[in-house]
Protein backbone atom coordinates (compact mmCIF):
# COMPACT_ATOMS: atom_id res chain seq x y z
CA UNK A 1 0.00 0.00 0.00
CA UNK A 2 1.30 3.22 -0.68
CA UNK A 3 -0.26 6.97 -0.69
CA UNK A 4 2.33 8.99 -0.74
CA UNK A 5 3.20 11.69 -4.01
CA UNK A 6 6.52 12.05 -5.40
CA UNK A 7 8.41 15.01 -4.20
CA UNK A 8 7.99 18.28 -5.24
CA UNK A 9 4.19 17.79 -6.81
CA UNK A 10 2.45 18.64 -3.54
CA UNK A 11 -0.21 19.94 -5.58
CA UNK A 12 -1.12 16.64 -7.12
CA UNK A 13 -4.02 14.50 -5.17
CA UNK A 14 -3.10 12.30 -2.70
CA UNK A 15 -3.03 8.80 -4.31
CA UNK A 16 -3.43 5.34 -2.88
CA UNK A 17 -1.71 2.47 -4.75
CA UNK A 18 -3.57 -1.33 -3.34
CA UNK A 19 -2.96 -4.40 -5.05
CA UNK A 20 -1.84 -3.11 -8.39
CA UNK A 21 -4.53 -0.49 -9.05
CA UNK A 22 -4.51 3.58 -8.16
CA UNK A 23 -7.11 5.42 -6.24
CA UNK A 24 -7.66 8.97 -5.90
CA UNK A 25 -7.68 8.90 -2.08
CA UNK A 26 -9.83 12.22 -1.97
CA UNK A 27 -12.53 10.96 -3.64
CA UNK A 28 -12.74 7.63 -1.42
CA UNK A 29 -15.96 7.39 0.78
CA UNK A 30 -14.63 8.04 4.52
CA UNK A 31 -15.01 4.59 5.50
CA UNK A 32 -12.35 4.04 3.40
CA UNK A 33 -10.51 6.72 4.19
CA UNK A 34 -10.45 5.34 7.78
CA UNK A 35 -9.35 1.79 6.34
CA UNK A 36 -6.32 3.74 4.76
CA UNK A 37 -5.21 5.50 8.00
CA UNK A 38 -5.99 1.99 10.50
CA UNK A 39 -3.58 0.14 7.67
CA UNK A 40 -1.11 3.07 8.38
CA UNK A 41 -1.01 2.75 11.72
CA UNK A 42 -1.07 -0.85 11.68
CA UNK A 43 2.56 -0.34 8.98
CA UNK A 44 4.01 1.45 11.16
CA UNK A 45 3.69 -0.59 14.31
CA UNK A 46 4.85 -3.41 12.48
CA UNK A 47 8.02 -1.11 11.59
CA UNK A 48 8.39 -0.30 15.29
CA UNK A 49 8.23 -3.88 16.74
CA UNK A 50 10.41 -5.41 14.08
CA UNK A 51 13.08 -2.92 14.85
CA UNK A 52 12.81 -4.03 18.48
CA UNK A 53 12.90 -7.50 17.45
CA UNK A 54 16.46 -6.57 16.09
CA UNK A 55 17.35 -4.21 19.12
CA UNK A 56 16.60 -7.37 21.15
CA UNK A 57 18.28 -9.82 19.10
CA UNK A 58 21.57 -7.89 19.19
CA UNK A 59 21.09 -7.72 22.88
CA UNK A 60 20.54 -11.03 23.36
CA UNK A 61 23.09 -12.25 20.92
CA UNK A 62 25.92 -9.63 23.25
CA UNK A 63 24.50 -11.44 26.58
CA UNK A 64 25.27 -15.32 24.80
CA UNK A 65 29.32 -14.07 24.20
CA UNK A 66 29.25 -12.50 27.69
CA UNK A 67 27.89 -16.05 29.43
CA UNK A 68 30.37 -18.10 26.70
CA UNK A 69 33.58 -15.68 27.57
CA UNK A 70 32.61 -16.08 31.56
CA UNK A 71 32.04 -19.78 31.70
CA UNK A 72 35.46 -20.63 30.14
CA UNK A 73 36.75 -20.32 33.76
CA UNK A 74 33.73 -22.94 34.95
CA UNK A 75 33.87 -26.58 34.63
CA UNK A 76 31.55 -28.32 33.00
CA UNK A 77 29.47 -31.33 33.97
CA UNK A 78 31.04 -34.75 33.14
CA UNK A 79 28.95 -36.15 29.68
Amino acid sequence: MDNSNPAGQDNQPPILTFEGKRYDLATLPDELKELVRGMQVADAQLRMHEDTLKVLAVGRQSMAMQLNERLKDVEALPE
